[in-house]
């Protein structure tokens, strides 16, 4: 498989990630409204994205794709933890 089509499959796949990370949304809009969740899948989503983002950032080459919607799975992991225990 040539590289423009893993590059390709990257963006698809960090396009995905991004819509995955965004349900966070609607939990911490039910936080907020005093209807906290679990906050164990939040803090993992959180840890998860910073290594990811850790990874992709450190690699000799940015792995943009990844760096991109990992970034969003862990801020947005980590505002869904706080407003669960808030």
């Amino acid at each position: 498989m040539d590289q423009k089509m893993v590059n390709r499959i990257g963006w698809v796949a960090s396009v995905m990630a991004i819509i995955m990370f965004s349900s966070f949304l609607d939990q911490i809009r039910l936080n907020l409204s005093g209807r906290p969740g679990s906050v164990i899948l939040p803090i993992a989503a959180a840890v998860n994205g910073f290594c990811w983002v850790a990874y992709g950032a450190l690699k000799e080459k940015t792995d943009w794709p990844i760096v991109v919607c990992n970034s969003l799975g862990f801020f947005l992991g980590t505002a869904t933890a706080i407003t669960a225990v808030w």
